[in-house]
């Protein structure tokens, strides 16, 4: 990962907006890599414009980021999202939409992936519903190669669907956990993140 700006002058928006949903999709897919963190500790944290609404957010996470080592940073990460058995925080979208797991908010998006031509890693441990893949997914449809697929309609129905319904609820729970410190100012910054994409689609709707 390169070193991160929330904008900057000549930093084409859109590259910014893929550029977070991809650092969330690391952050949440699995304990930080010490490159990823590495990178966090030295990113900037000032935006072009001062007091800008996910400057603090941002700063935040950076801050904690600083503040604990790569070590404890895993262990959170273990001791919300892993575990035997049910984690202490469920990061599926079916969860929050259904109150269970592999439910039909899950058969959807699989039509709804397939309809973008998209498929499951078959490797993968977590199903498609799981809030690092959909931040994947929302990161191609931005800065993806194919216009048919990668824009601002295909984005702007995929958020409504799949992200914008449940992703304040899983921020809210995360940053009430008691276990949570550099997670806690993940799920703000997501949810900050989140708020400013939603207006920005209500604007082109």
């Amino acid at each position: 990962m390169n070193e991160l700006h929330l904008s900057g002058e000549g930093l084409d928006e859109e590259i910014a907006r893929a550029e977070v949903y991809g650092l969330l999709a690391q952050l949440y897919h699995a304990p930080p890599a010490p490159e990823l963190l590495a990178n966090l500790r030295v990113a900037v944290t000032e935006a072009p414009s001062a007091g800008g609404f996910l400057e603090e957010p941002w700063r935040q996470v950076v801050g904690a980021a600083r503040e604990q080592t790569d070590a404890r940073i895993a262990d959170e990460y273990d001791a919300l999202f892993g575990g035997v058995g049910k984690p202490e925080v469920l990061l599926f979208g079916s969860h929050y939409l259904s109150g269970f797991l592999n439910d039909k908010p899950l058969a959807q998006l699989r039509i709804d992936l397939a309809r973008l031509g998209l498929t499951r890693d078959e490797t993968a441990a977590e199903t498609e519903d799981h809030i690092a893949y959909l931040c994947e997914v929302m990161r191609y449809l931005i800065a993806g190669d194919d216009v048919a697929v990668a824009n601002l309609t295909q984005q702007q129905r995929f958020f409504a669907a799949h992200l914008q319904p449940w992703v304040d609820k899983l921020c809210d729970d995360l940053a009430a956990h008691p276990a949570a410190r550099f997670y806690r100012s993940v799920a703000d910054f997501t949810r900050a993140f989140m708020s400013v994409e939603a207006q920005g689609f209500d604007l082109v709707a």
